[in-house]
């Protein structure tokens, strides 16, 4: 809520008064880390067994996509193998194989859905990398468009997203469904 519709007593409490604050509580438990687990976060959802809830929109025979839950932008989906190993010159190459295949239907159902000026497409091998996830190797694949870095990411280190993650996840899971068969 803007802060020119606050009360004075309510305006009294924000830091900035002037300023206009967006609040995401959602997010609390990522910053704080609260959502932490011992195990692998891509294994234990991948036997979650609710595919919805896991947010995986496809299973291949060597790898499966998923959603990522804290998307850089609407559309930013994973490729994970099931094999549990930290570097890709572990991958075995029929999985590599069906990983950059999925990456190219990927790559077809959000240029149509989304209708991006550009596709990101990369890897993040260990934690010097900045894999957030960097025991389990995983390929992300997102949308972009010329200017889609503004004031909120920038300065606000805010994203905003148009779209929630049940909405992508069904937008999704059909567009790929109908075009390739393969979810």
């Amino acid at each position: 809520m803007p802060s020119g519709n606050l009360s004075k007593t309510d305006q009294n409490l924000l830091p900035c008064p002037a300023m206009d604050y967006l609040w995401t509580p959602w997010r609390y438990a990522y910053v704080t880390g609260a959502e932490t687990s011992s195990g692998c976060i891509f294994c234990e959802l991948c036997r979650l067994n609710d595919d919805r809830r896991a947010h995986i929109v496809h299973r291949g025979k060597n790898c499966f996509v998923l959603l990522n839950r804290y998307p850089y932008t609407p559309g930013h989906v994973m490729i994970v193998p099931y094999v549990h190993i930290d570097r890709l010159q572990d991958l075995a190459a029929e999985a590599a194989e069906e990983m950059i295949h999925l990456a190219q239907s990927l790559e077809r159902v959000l240029r149509k859905l989304y209708q991006p000026d550009g596709v990101n497409l990369g890897m993040n091998l260990g934690k010097a990398a900045g894999a957030g996830v960097a025991g389990h190797i995983h390929m992300h694949e997102l949308p972009r468009w010329i200017a889609d870095s503004n004031f909120m990411t920038v300065v606000g280190e805010t994203r905003i997203l148009p779209e929630s993650l049940e909405v992508t996840y069904d937008r999704i899971r059909r567009a790929l469904e109908q075009a390739d068969g393969l979810a």
